[in-house]
């Protein structure tokens, strides 16, 4: 068991929103986080659904990572709502059910290459993340840089950007709630 890592940026109190300081002041959660499993433990039978969150972290250490491809793949054939917000469609680069990319003809969102040429990190990033959804044959959409905007197709759930996180928290807690 590990404490997750957390993306500078978003530790930064300039990024901070009512509902990242209500997580930030919860001692009960940030205890758990603690005490998080790794991926390779995770088993899917365990849990009803997947929550990636964003950071620019998941576009270097999980697009590549066979344990997360593996997992979210087991969750989408069993059925299981898989969601990820800003930077963490990312993982999905690489992720296929039956022999076919995962978002291949499914519509997704992301961190859009715009709003990555408005932070200065087109250059730096291992992949721009709507390039990368696109070539992997997804309908790719977006809504004005830095506004809440997600997309819902079956079970794949996405969010562009930070402040799509409460959206898609909210349309993958009305899936499980179904």
């Amino acid at each position: 068991m590990v404490q997750p890592p957390i993306d500078p940026k978003s530790a930064d109190p300039a990024s901070a929103t009512e509902d990242t300081k209500r997580f930030d002041a919860d001692k009960v959660l940030l205890e758990k986080l603690k005490h998080t499993i790794k991926l390779s433990d995770v088993n899917p039978a365990d849990y009803d659904a997947v929550f990636y969150p964003g950071g620019h972290g998941p576009l270097w250490d999980l697009a590549e990572d066979k344990n997360s491809a593996e997992l979210i793949s087991a969750f989408y054939t069993q059925n299981k709502p898989v969601s990820f917000v800003c930077h963490a469609p990312g993982v999905l680069k690489d992720v296929k059910v039956n022999g076919e990319f995962l978002v291949k003809g499914k519509k997704v969102t992301g961190f859009s290459n715009a709003e990555e040429e408005a932070v200065g990190l087109t250059k730096i990033v291992p992949f721009l993340l709507e390039d990368a959804l696109q070539k992997d044959g997804a309908i790719y959409s977006k809504g004005p840089n830095w506004e809440p905007y997600a997309v819902e197709d079956g079970l794949l759930i996405t969010g562009q950007n930070p402040a799509s996180s409460k959206l898609v928290a909210e349309k993958l807690l009305k899936k499980l709630t179904k």
